[in-house]
């Protein structure tokens, strides 16, 4: 079981010491990887823990599109990946790596913004980093 983690604050001093210290508390959620995205200048911060079970050498998190506009953590498994990466693909999305289901999720959002949640068929919780639009998109399934 995987752990995610995030901040939006007013100012970024001790931003990353924060999300750190946050992401250490989760080292018994997923001890196989963890990854942090900060940026500074939008006081927005993203980590994860991860156990690692689909793509165990190509899924590392934070996760980010081509554009590098979007970045994704999550936590959960995505059960119509296969599915949406064909669609995907054929919209133009160059994948990285081969099993990923993170990486259907960022580039997923890329295409259909909010849409891809909807889209899903799975148990998640996910965080998206909008550099573009400077929003923080936390979802998660419709189970809960």
């Amino acid at each position: 079981m995987c752990g995610i983690v995030g901040i939006v604050a007013d100012q970024s001093d001790g931003l990353e010491r924060d999300i750190t210290a946050m992401n250490q508390s989760l080292v018994h959620r997923g001890p196989d990887d963890e990854g942090i995205a900060v940026s500074r200048a939008d006081g927005v911060a993203i980590a994860m823990r991860r156990l690692s079970i689909l793509d165990i050498a190509g899924g590392h998190q934070p996760m980010w599109s081509e554009s590098g506009q979007h970045a994704v953590v999550f936590n959960g498994e995505i059960y119509n990946w296969q599915m949406l990466r064909n669609i995907l693909v054929k919209h133009g999305h160059a994948f990285r790596t081969e099993r990923s289901d993170t990486e259907v999720l960022v580039h997923g959002y890329e295409q259909w913004g909010d849409g891809l949640f909807a889209r899903l068929n799975g148990m998640f919780a996910v965080i998206v980093w909008d550099k573009l639009n400077r929003a923080l998109v936390v979802a998660r399934d419709f189970s809960g």
